[in-house]
């Protein structure tokens, strides 16, 4: 016996700790919510182009959209242009939206909408533009300044982010004459952005313009210069100011080069605009959207993975083992007596339809009639089978009766009576009167009362949102109350309804 026991009680704990492990894998792993109430931040970036149109000109706009390359992930993108045809194409590593008609008039306005979020997603570095590029030899006095430049970065610096932050230092130093000599009276900070660039290329480091929008809500906004270059394994960025390094957290790339963010043809007096905002959105629901962007399997075969209707459906099943879990409790451990363990349950789920209050009194009343019919019944010395078929019938025209009344006075839980389950009804009643005559009315009534207890907990239970979110997220979590069980299985300890009986023995032992 104790081997049993024994092996009960590892199995009871290898199921224990593969669900509060597989539990653990999804939450730390995968990073789905605890909790359905969680949010993340979503942001939406507004692009806004104006323009007139030249008179009888084919109109093409084309302007550069974020290429979600970093710890982004597009959650949706939206492309809006009256009469205008839109299409997007890769050139250089940069994503080119070109918005095209034959003919416009009037005041033309182009939209384009990004909604981001940066949960659920592992970025990875992209490197396809880690190359060097060639550019035209530096002659005469631009190439002296250029070399009077780079020889005391490189004795300055030790590595190529070193190397890189020096070079935007002294680019920014404006009284140096060799800068100001490459600067030609342009210190914008494109320029100085520029010849940085150029100062990296002569010395073999690739380097490029990128171009950024802040995530900050309600503002609108121009894109933001930085720089990046390349140290051989990843992307280095650099504020092109303060030479700081490492792109802030609420930075997304938009492109990539010295181009303008918009080229227009066919149209004038061009006008663009950026403008962010910020809302929120249900974790397990981003969860759900971004998942099947990663392609991570796991995820896929979950519970989200089957149809809507589907869904709902497990969403009642789920818990079904955590209610008997509460009535094997309440039967072994606190000693109220039911009709077996799964009856309290299928009662639950028929309180589900006609909630709590109306679900008791249909209960009651039914059960009650039921008992009482079949009281009646038994002066007639009927065998046992046809008795308990007319009390069988007797509950289905009860119940249809309660319907039809139901809906004379206007009562929209008397309508649900008929999704009340009849079977389920009718084996109480079956089962109780088995239990009548074998143990007698009172003993009957006793464990309806104990039947009807322990299916309003249940469906207390079954009905808390937090605990159908978690089980139908987390369904690995199920082996828990079978652990549960199994340690439950081999009690064989008092109940505490059973201490006031064991409390009268011992005072009778003591006045002995």
């Amino acid at each position: 016996m104790r081997g049993v026991r024994l092996h009960a009680r590892l199995l009871a704990l290898v199921l224990f700790l593969l669900g509060v492990g597989s539990v653990a894998w999804q939450v730390w792993v995968q990073e789905i919510p605890l909790a359905e109430s969680d949010v993340e931040p979503v942001w939406v970036l507004d692009a806004r182009v104006e323009f007139e149109p030249r008179d009888k000109l084919p109109i093409k706009v084309q302007m550069f959209v974020p290429p979600g390359r970093d710890d982004f992930v597009t959650l949706s993108e939206s492309f809006v242009g009256n009469n205008f045809g839109v299409g997007v194409s890769w050139v250089e590593g940069n994503r080119l939206a070109t918005w095209s008609t034959r003919r416009a008039q009037g005041h033309q306005v182009l939209y384009y909408r990004l909604v981001l979020a940066r949960r659920f997603l592992v970025g990875e570095v992209d490197a396809t533009n880690a190359h060097f590029r060639r550019r035209e030899p530096l002659t005469g006095a631009e190439l002296v300044a250029a070399e009077s430049l780079l020889e005391p970065i490189r004795e300055r610096s030790a590595d190529i982010p070193t190397f890189i932050s020096e070079t935007i230092h002294t680019v920014n130093d404006d009284s140096n004459h060799s800068v100001r000599l490459l600067l030609a009276g342009d210190n914008s900070e494109t320029r100085r952005a520029e010849v940085v660039d150029m100062l990296l290329a002569a010395a073999h480091i690739p380097a490029e313009q990128v171009h950024t929008a802040r995530l900050a809500h309600g503002v609108e906004q121009r894109p933001e210069l930085w720089l990046r270059g390349f140290n051989g394994q990843r992307w280095l960025y650099f504020n092109p100011t303060t030479a700081e390094q490492g792109l802030p957290e609420d930075r997304v790339i938009w492109w990539i080069g010295s181009d303008p963010m918009v080229q227009v043809e066919g149209a004038k007096r061009l006008q663009t605009s950026i403008s962010v905002s910020r809302t929120e959105m249900s974790t397990i629901q981003l969860a759900r959207t971004v998942q099947p962007v990663q392609g991570r399997t796991l995820w896929g075969l979950s519970l989200y993975d089957l149809p809507l209707e589907s869904q709902q459906t497990f969403r009642v099943i789920i818990l079904i083992p955590v209610a008997v879990l509460l009535i094997l409790f309440l039967r072994n451990l606190v000693g109220i007596e039911t009709l077996g363990t799964f009856t309290p349950v299928l009662v639950a789920l028929a309180f589900r339809e006609t909630d709590l209050f109306w679900g008791i009194f249909l209960f009651t009343v039914v059960t009650a009639l039921g008992l009482s019919l079949r009281s009646y019944l038994e002066h007639l010395r009927l065998q046992l089978l046809p008795r308990l078929s007319i009390v069988l019938t007797f509950v289905v025209v009860s119940i249809t009766l309660i319907s039809v009344f139901g809906h004379r006075m206007g009562f929209e839980h008397g309508l649900s009576v008929a999704l009340f389950p009849m079977v389920i009804l009718t084996m109480v009643i079956e089962r109780l009167s088995i239990v009548w005559e074998e143990r007698g009315g009172m003993h009957s009534l006793k464990v309806a009362f104990g039947t009807m207890v322990a299916a309003t907990l249940a469906y207390l239970l079954m009905i808390r949102p937090e605990l159908v979110y978690f089980f139908f997220t987390f369904p690995g979590a199920l082996l828990v109350p079978v652990s549960m069980m199994l340690l439950m299985g081999h009690y064989r300890g008092y109940r505490l309804t059973e201490l006031r009986r064991f409390r009268a023995l011992v005072k009778d032992e003591g006045g002995a």
